[in-house]
């Protein structure tokens, strides 16, 4: 993997419904700002090579909110989600994330805007030449980490919360799929970011790894922070329900389940 994805990853510059449940999808209706708001959007329109992807884009989403994002392939979801992450301009509507207005967002402010976010891949992204604490260390070198024992203690600290305590020295080959996934949710986090933004996560895993990886992701929005993730696994979205989102025929509409419990815009 290059270096550019890594720095991207790290914030640096360089519907089918499930079988049991009946989802029904509704245009959102437009947000209102909130302190706790960590992405609002207003009428934006996403734009891939100057082809309109979606339009009329509205929602909202809060802190400590685990929400899906899901749809056919080719529906807008990893474009919505670069544009979230400024790499994608926008140029219609109003969009505002992480406190970042994005429609505003000057070139040199981008990497602050990164800095405040945590980016997971469905294929990892990791440096194959480094070991496990290198590819971290790498990331914190490059977010303006400069004291020793704060990048070790910090580097030990996000291991030991996605289960990789000892696999610090072990190279990105020696690992398994799931573990590689677990190293690049632990580089997401080491910037403490106020949002998570996960790209299939769990694309290239076998079910009990995905559900592993699952399972940390809740445990990361549970302590506080948003994860936004676009997914195409319906059954690991049934055994860990949660708000959901759905690109369908150029808009993002928000899902309400049978159950009468609203998951879609709040």
């Amino acid at each position: 993997m290059s270096h550019e994805y890594e720095c991207k990853a790290a914030g640096v510059t360089t519907g089918m419904p499930c079988a049991d449940n009946i989802y029904i999808f509704t245009v959102p209706n437009p947000i209102a700002m909130a302190l706790d708001t960590t992405i609002a959007l207003m009428n934006l329109s996403v734009f891939q090579r100057n082809n309109l992807v979606l339009s009329e884009v509205t929602l909202s989403i809060n802190k400590g909110e685990f929400v899906y994002l899901i749809g056919k392939t080719g529906t807008g979801k990893s474009s919505l989600l670069k544009t979230l992450y400024a790499d994608l301009p926008v140029t219609e509507g109003d969009a505002e994330v992480v406190g970042y207005n994005l429609r505003n967002i000057r070139r040199r402010d981008v990497p602050f805007l990164r800095r405040k976010l945590g980016i997971v891949f469905q294929d990892f992204q990791l440096l194959s030449d480094r070991s496990v604490n290198d590819n971290l260390l790498f990331v914190l070198k490059a977010t303006g980490w400069d004291d020793k024992n704060a990048i070790q203690e910090r580097i030990k600290d996000v291991l030991d919360k996605v289960g990789l305590g000892t696999k610090g020295f072990k190279m990105p080959h020696q690992l398994s799929g799931g573990e590689q996934q677990r190293v690049s949710i632990a580089r997401a986090l080491l910037n403490d970011p106020e949002l998570i933004l996960a790209d299939e996560p769990t694309g290239n895993l076998d079910p009990e790894t995905s559900e592993g990886i699952m399972a940390l992701l809740f445990d990361i929005s549970r302590s506080g922070r948003a994860v936004l993730m676009a997914t195409h696994n319906y059954a690991l979205m049934e055994k860990f329900p949660s708000r959901t989102l759905k690109c369908e025929m150029g808009k993002v509409l928000s899902a309400e389940d049978n159950t009468d419990h609203p998951v879609g815009v709040q």
